[in-house]
């Protein structure tokens, strides 16, 4: 008798089954504790929520496998439960950010066409004002204490509800944080979240069962659910946190004895300048991953002495969600500080390579080419978007991410900036990242955007958009004459701004688009 054509495609009881086959290994030992509501979950607690969750859809909304449902909230209980219903019942779960406007939100219930939407109490302005489409035969509102959630999901008697799910099935639609006009819709299959959990719990050399992780990442955003699941598949210990605040993690780290969590620059940024923080017991805590874009050094070093390891990692909603960490598990906080601006190595199970963006042929080993990725935990594909999809996938399965990169010798990688970001001056590339952290060295500087500005003799000049550190003053002069010194002379910013923030997109990545419609006409003074 012949075997299955791929198992990939194979349906089977395991398969999203999260919950369930977690709670039979260690019922008892606590998964999750909620701090908004003081509460505590078991593993046996999360199964039987998950339970009771995956009957409501089923039988109180009728949802078949494939069906989607949207939900709009902040990281909470609820949105888990969600989370490990749909993985046992085959529902496709589609987070919406709470950053994005109502116009932004319309466009992608349009185009995702769930059949339920969930949202939490405090967006219920937002939500009410949303144009559904008539795909949506529901919408529930959740609120801690008494709420239509609460209700609806209590009405149901709860049953098993785990289905045969095949590992290409779909799990979640992620849109992306981009600042294109129209953000993509990734569509997630389990193989893709299992693949990574598998990654990540190699690459923390089993340990994540012992961990006691903070999930500071936004569930809107598959950093959320890439955090959440390769803790739960290993039986550790998470802490949700509504949402961020520096003073609120602070005091989590110390009373729930954290031993890690992510952020992205910004946030180290809050979390150092916080008052809080030099009296912190912060013994707990082993290491800090960042994530989202590159990390310059001086969010890193109010952590590092005080002997807590930051370190990089990256990837793409499309090809990981982690693809690169800079592990260092036998290195020295010493050792691990020479390469801190590197993103590491590749995952166990990850493919890599640099390449020429115009011949898409591998370049040497120290040059700056576009990295690509190929992988068991690659996306599936752009929902409706069969053109962006092909763009994105490269001949022999390879996902080509628009992030320039370099490997040095050691076989290190370093993200040096977006292909897509690049402009020209004078017949010259410029990546303005790379700019950007050359500044952000200067003890001025606390962060940094570099955009393209018209310029009549050489298309486009350098601007530095930037936030100064307290008790400094904009000096052109110095920030020029440092720059020189580490940069080509065409790199060198031509004009200058000082804000007092930097516009983020929803994914907290920087938007330059919003930067480049503000200072599309700046003139010599730097003053739009």
């Amino acid at each position: 008798m012949a075997g299955p054509v791929h198992y990939d495609d194979l349906p089977m009881n395991w398969v999203g089954d999260w919950a369930g086959r977690r709670a039979a290994l260690t019922p008892q030992r606590v998964a999750i504790y909620e701090a908004a509501t003081d509460t505590r979950y078991t593993y046996a607690d999360m199964n039987a929520r998950a339970n009771q969750v995956g009957t409501y859809l089923v039988d109180g909304l009728g949802l078949e496998k494939g069906d989607r449902v949207c939900i709009l909230t902040r990281n909470r209980i609820e949105a888990i439960d969600l989370y490990l219903a749909c993985g046992k019942t085959g529902v496709i779960l589609a987070p919406l950010s709470f950053r994005l406007t109502k116009r932004e939100l319309d466009d992608l219930l349009q185009r995702i066409r769930p059949r339920a939407l969930f949202y939490e109490d405090v967006f219920a302005e937002l939500a009410q004002s949303l144009s559904l489409p008539d795909c949506v035969e529901e919408t529930v509102q959740i609120a801690d204490g008494d709420s239509e959630y609460q209700a609806a999901v209590a009405a149901v008697e709860a049953r098993d509800v785990n289905r045969e799910l095949s590992l290409n099935d779909p799990y979640l639609y992620i849109h992306t944080g981009g600042t294109t006009a129209t953000p993509k819709v990734c569509v997630v299959p389990h193989r893709q979240m299992l693949w990574n959990s598998v990654d990540i719990v190699i690459s923390a050399s089993g340990a994540l069962g012992e961990a006691r992780e903070l999930l500071t990442f936004p569930l809107f955003h598959i950093g959320g659910w890439n955090t959440f699941t390769p803790l739960f598949h290993s039986g550790g210990y998470q802490v949700l946190m509504r949402i961020f605040d520096p003073g609120t993690l602070l005091e989590l780290v110390e009373r729930e004895q954290i031993t890690h969590f992510g952020a992205v620059e910004a946030m180290l940024y809050y979390i150092a300048e916080h008052p809080a923080f030099q009296a912190a017991k912060l013994d707990s805590l082993k290491s800090i991953t960042s994530a989202g874009a590159p990390c310059a050094p001086p969010a890193m070093r109010p952590f590092w002495e005080r002997g807590i390891a930051v370190t990089q990692s990256y990837g793409l909603t499309e090809a990981g969600p982690s693809n690169f960490a800079y592990g260092a598990i036998d290195h020295s906080l010493d050792e691990v500080w020479k390469h801190n601006a590197s993103i590491g190595t590749s995952f166990f199970h990850t493919d890599y390579k640099i390449v020429d963006p115009e011949t898409r042929e591998p370049v040497k080993r120290g040059d700056i080419g576009v990295l690509c990725m190929r992988s068991l935990h690659n996306f599936q594909e752009y929902l409706d978007q069969p053109d962006r999809t092909e763009q994105v996938f490269m001949e022999g399965g390879w996902v080509y991410s628009s992030d320039l990169a370099r490997e040095d010798a050691e076989g290190y990688v370093y993200i040096v900036g977006r292909a897509d970001n690049m402009f020209i001056s004078g017949g010259e590339n410029v990546s303005p990242e790379e700019v950007e952290g050359v500044l952000e060295e200067h003890p001025s500087v606390a962060q940094a955007a570099v955009i393209g500005v018209p310029d009549q003799r050489w298309g486009e000049v350098p601007m530095a958009v930037l936030v100064l550190n307290n008790g400094y003053s904009l000096d052109e002069e110095a920030l020029t004459r440092y720059c020189r010194g580490v940069l080509a002379g065409f790199k060198v910013p031509k004009r200058y701004a000082v804000v007092d923030d930097l516009p983020l997109t929803g994914a907290s990545k920087l938007d330059r688009k919003a930067l480049r419609a503000r200072f599309a006409q700046v003139g010599e003074s730097g003053t739009a």
